[in-house]
């Protein structure tokens, strides 16, 4: 399926990939690149933790509603996630969007298309969780339609040893929540992630490359280099 978005809007450019994958990184390394060129823009991160909107997943992700990432049902864990995007876009960014403006986001309702569709083995039952899902954010919702996904394909294996110290993102320690503890999950995410990159029509990032990790700054330049073709 192909991303479309009204041309009179805004450019929604999205960053994501399996936990460990170097999200974060590309994101900051955009940021610095946008910032030295001029130009304009506005960034968002999902979970938005710092809102109380993102209460919700918090409680999800440190195993409050089940210790694993497949006791809470897909449907169920995308609420959350769908609440706190909607209430972020209302109340930080979407004028600036509705306005043209071009919105940077480390992680999008594709997260939700990768870990929570990673939890649904059946091709046509995850496909029907998918389309649920799509309609749920994207027309009920009626958040804005990314321009263009990066996906950064990470093979599990390396990601895991990116992420074994890592700082726990609302904890601010290394315990890892349950999606980022659990390994059976973050290889069914990765598998599923693969999947749906090709049926979206994503832009993928192989970010392995001769049995090695590329460097931070060749994955950046690639990923620059395509946003530079639509601003």
């Amino acid at each position: 399926m192909i991303l479309s978005y009204n041309m009179n809007m805004g450019k929604l450019f999205v960053i994501d990939g399996t936990d460990g994958s170097g999200k974060q990184t590309q994101f900051e390394k955009l940021k610095e690149k946008l910032d030295i060129e001029n130009i304009d823009y506005r960034t968002v991160s999902f979970p938005n933790y710092d809102s109380p909107s993102s209460s919700l997943v918090k409680m999800y992700l440190s195993g409050e509603f089940g210790k694993t990432a497949k006791d809470v049902s897909p449907y169920i864990a995308s609420t959350f996630y769908a609440v706190d995007r909607f209430a972020t876009f209302k109340k930080e960014y979407e004028q600036y969007y509705n306005d043209g403006g071009i919105i940077l986001a480390d992680r999008y309702t594709t997260a939700n298309m990768v870990h929570q569709a990673g939890k649904i083995q059946d091709k046509e039952d995850r496909d029907k969780f998918l389309k649920w899902l799509w309609d749920f954010e994207f027309n009920l919702f009626g958040l804005p339609l990314p321009t263009e996904v990066f996906f950064l394909n990470m093979p599990v294996e390396y990601s895991l040893k990116l992420m074994a110290n890592r700082e726990n993102k609302f904890t601010h320690d290394t315990k890892k929540d349950i999606h980022e503890s659990d390994t059976s999950h973050l290889i069914d995410s990765y598998n599923a992630a693969c999947c749906v990159a090709k049926d979206y029509d994503w832009y993928e990032i192989k970010c392995i490359k001769n049995n090695k990790i590329r460097s931070v700054e060749d994955i950046h330049e690639e990923i620059y280099n395509e946003i530079r073709k639509h601003i």
